[in-house]
């Protein structure tokens, strides 16, 4: 559940999808089917004592994926979930409306630029998996070549790219490669120019765990990268841990690469590597985990190593500049960021010099309680992103920390969420918001210029508005909630309600187009709203301490102030109101309907945590004890156990209809979860709303996830949704 964003599949639809205007011709809902008795799941209790206190497990035996009766229960499980899903009259023209709304679009991401060549990734609905092209401008994607097309290896889209970097010339890229969205990766080496690959293969420089990294040396030669144990290097049970740094000789056999750093960092270490603009330098930035704790190490031309931070520093990010400098993001007395700049002749943290001071976070003008989340140096200029309760914006100073004019925000645009660098002060940036499709834009006499790299959408969101509004939290915090809506919506209680929400690992949920997701939804008279809850990262390092560790349960009251607002506010009723989340967002779905079943009527809950005593068993759930805490903890224990949705389901409780959804190939949260969740609630109220489990063999954690995967989990989704809510299914006009 790290390195955000996490995106889970539904995400993933919001983001690139793109509506047609398309009318479909659709079966109403009609009778819904008859939901068949679960499987039964026997009771083994198993009892584990944490602090002199007692905690039974009924079913520690799903967790045994080597069982064959786990796997028997698992199919039964999926064949029931799947007789009612298909036995919907509404599914196979909410799936063809689905097709149909990113029939037509086109969209690119994660860009970067090299020697005159822009990389980008480039989604495209006609193959399964995004690709690698190359241009030689953002206004040239009509000509762009492709570098490296996963989907010409598999026809059912199993390959996909988890990230890539380009060799300083640009003449080579290192493409990590996985199957069915493990995670687990593979370094491949392609040809710029011909799309060929050579020869090199370097095994598993990305997993679930702490991810992975490339950064190429100064000549093109070869690479340093993230490694993780190879061979008896470390015992089995360390095999994704200890990640360290490795350098790769082009043409040589991995066997044979070189150790370069990383011996010495914490078990839970996860890297990132970045070289300076005339490769001299290298850069390893070390996370502690997932709870936000970062340390920096740079290396000299000489091959010598400094530390720069340490975790108790608080510089939560570094960039190399074109000046010889690096810029530290810090958050030392400092919860919304100062930019530091640290020059690499002399690179000691004492020596760093504050270019951008933390704002004051007085007034009632939210833009003052701005939270930097990164900085962008170019020739003269620094590029400062502030993110404000949720939406974005950029400020531009000089090197001298002077105010520049704000980069223009394109109209309509509610979040600048990236920037990339490009020649002297020249940036490209992305801009988005709900209602109009992202786009990449060049600042061009001073105004924005939309460049060609932006997604297509036939589809308007004309008939549409987004309202932001304040929830009240328990403890009296003002919590931002986005509620996008149709002009007109009467606040009557009658309308259907989507709430989503994520809250953790210092993430924040910034303004992005809601494309076929959104639509579909609107289309069926639905308000969709989005919250901007505490543990993420809106209001800075402040809001992100608020709700992790033993703070968690602020966000889930966080979460039920903005149910209790969209009831309270006549925006729906508790009949009316479905949530939705995954990954941590899945952990606050389990927490929502267990604390307060009587305010949802359904739920759909992606790959996400419920045992919280045992999570941290699993490799990644160790990497996120700095985020929620550990057992072995006394106090951490008790938090963790107050707000554990798998302990607090209670037998005869009325609780929501439940999706759960999770995958075979997931490596960040173990299917587990979901399997003993399901478990558990079906036996606690075997006569209430029904509750399923559906899994993916050909998914992970989401990312990865092939496009026809993604709009059949979609497609189950809002047929689920619309049977449970009791929304006709109409075709849109």
């Amino acid at each position: 559940m790290h390195n955000t964003p996490r995106l889970t599949v539904w995400k993933r639809l919001c983001l690139i999808a793109l509506a047609m205007s398309m009318a479909v011709v659709a079966v109403p809902n009609g009778q819904a089917p008859a939901v068949t008795k679960p499987p039964v799941a026997d009771k083994r209790p198993v009892t584990d004592s944490y602090h002199g206190i007692q905690v039974v497990d009924d079913y520690r035996w799903l967790e045994n994926w080597d069982d064959p009766a786990v796997k028997q229960w698992s199919t039964a499980e999926n064949s029931r979930t799947r007789d009612y899903l298909d036995a919907l009259p509404s599914r196979p023209a909410i799936k063809g409306r689905l097709e149909q709304l990113i029939g037509a679009s086109v969209g690119y991401s994660s860009l970067r630029y090299r020697a005159g060549v822009l990389f980008a990734m480039k989604f495209d609905p006609a193959k399964q998996q995004p690709f690698l092209v190359a241009m030689p401008s953002p206004d040239a994607s009509g000509s762009a070549r492709v570098v490296v097309d996963p989907n010409a290896g598999s026809d059912k889209g199993s390959v996909s790219i988890q990230f890539y970097v380009p060799s300083r010339d640009g003449k080579l890229v290192a493409a990590a490669l996985t199957e069915n969205g493990s995670e687990d990766s593979a370094a491949h080496i392609f040809e710029t120019d011909t799309g060929n690959e050579l020869p090199d293969r370097v095994p598993r420089v990305n997993f679930a765990t702490a991810g992975g990294s490339i950064a190429w040396n100064g000549d093109g030669s070869g690479f340093y990268y993230t490694r993780y144990p190879q061979g008896n290097e470390r015992p089995p049970e360390d095999a994704n841990f200890y990640q360290q740094v490795y350098f790769h000789k082009l043409g040589t056999d991995s066997a044979a690469d070189t150790y370069v750093i990383g011996k010495d960092f914490p078990r839970i270490a996860e890297i990132q590597l970045s070289t300076s603009d005339d490769g001299r330098y290298l850069l390893a930035s070390v996370a502690n985990g997932d709870g936000g704790e970062f340390a920096h190490y740079v290396m000299d031309p000489d091959r010598r190593w400094t530390q720069i931070t340490r975790f108790s520093d608080a510089v939560v990010s570094a960039t190399f500049g074109p000046d010889q400098s690096l810029y530290l993001l810090s958050r030392k007395n400092a919860p919304r960021g100062a930019v530091l700049r640290l020059p690499l002749s002399s690179p000691r943290l004492d020596r760093s010099t504050v270019v951008v001071p933390q704002l004051s976070g007085t007034g009632e003008d939210e833009r003052n309680r701005a939270s930097i989340a990164g900085v962008v140096p170019t020739a003269t200029r620094l590029y400062v992103i502030d993110i404000v309760g949720g939406p974005s914006r950029v400020r531009v100073f000089d090197q001298q920390g002077k105010p520049l004019p704000d980069l223009p925000s394109p109209g309509g645009a509610a979040s600048i969420d990236n920037l990339l660098r490009m020649n002297g002060d020249d940036v490209l940036f992305h801009a988005s918001s709900y209602l109009e499709p992202s786009g990449w834009y060049a600042v061009d006499g001073g105004a924005a210029k939309r460049t060609g790299l932006s997604a297509t959408s036939p589809v308007t969101f004309a008939d549409a508005e987004v309202a932001r509004e304040f929830a009240t939290s328990k403890d009296g915090t003002r919590v931002p909630v986005n509620i996008i809506r149709r002009k007109g919506t009467k606040l009557d209680g009658s309308n259907p309600v989507l709430l989503e929400a994520y809250g953790g690992y210092g993430i924040s949920l910034t303004p992005n187009f809601i494309g076929a997701f959104g639509r579909v939804w609107l289309d069926q008279g639905g308000i969709y709203a989005i919250a901007n809850l505490r543990g993420g990262g809106e209001y800075g390092e402040e809001w992100h301490k608020a709700g992790n560790l033993t703070r968690k349960q602020n966000v889930f009251d966080d979460f039920v102030a903005c149910a209790r607002y969209l009831i309270d506010r006549k925006y729906t009723t508790p009949a009316r109101l479905a949530i939705i989340g995954g990954s941590n967002g899945g952990l606050l779905m389990g927490a929502a309907f267990t604390q307060r079943p009587d305010l949802f009527h359904a739920v759909v809950s992606f790959v996400g945590i419920y045992d919280m005593l045992r999570v941290e068993l699993d490799p990644n759930g160790t990497f996120n004890t700095t985020e929620f805490g550990t057992v072995k903890d006394g106090d951490q224990f008790r938090a963790l156990r107050a707000y554990s949705p798998y302990h607090h389901v209670n037998d005869g409780t009325a609780y929501p209809a439940i999706l759960f959804l999770t995958g075979d190939n997931d490596h960040r949260v173990n299917p587990m979860q979901s399997r003993k969740m399901t478990a558990r609630l079906q036996a606690a109220n075997p006569g209430g709303r029904p509750v399923f489990l559906r899994t993916s063999s050909s998914a992970g954690h989401g990312i990865g996830t092939a496009l026809n995967e993604a709009i059949e989990q979609n497609a189950d989704v809002f047929a689920f949704l619309f049977d449970q809510l009791e929304i006709r299914y109409a075709p849109p006009r």
